[in-house]
């Protein structure tokens, strides 16, 4: 009988230590890191589209498909830009409205 409780309290150890260690993993793993986001991301996009323009008319052509796919790929980028801006004028509107326009008693 007492090898059963000693076998019992040595798999409950294991598997509270793989509960344990399995939890952290997925504590520290599963969250991306947190980063500020001021518009720059949306300005290498752009770039980038209009690298990769660049050398689809430099290696293809000013008609050819794949310039005219970059095309499309530039301005999406550049409309996702205009809309991430928008967005962050708006919020800074409205917060400095809520600032302005709250009750300071």
């Amino acid at each position: 009988m007492n090898i059963l409780v000693k076998n019992s309290a040595m798999l409950l150890g294991k598997a509270t230590l793989a509960t344990a260690a399995l939890g952290g993993f997925l504590l520290f793993a599963g969250a991306p890191a947190a980063k500020a986001n001021d518009g720059r991301d949306a300005d290498r996009r752009v770039e980038r589209a209009e690298w990769n323009l660049h050398e689809a008319i430099e290696h293809h052509g000013y008609y050819s498909r794949q310039a005219e796919h970059w095309r499309h790929e530039l301005r999406e980028e550049q409309e996702r830009r205009w809309r991430e801006h928008e967005r962050r004028e708006r919020r800074d509107y409205d917060q400095h409205r809520y600032d302005r326009d709250r009750d300071r008693d």
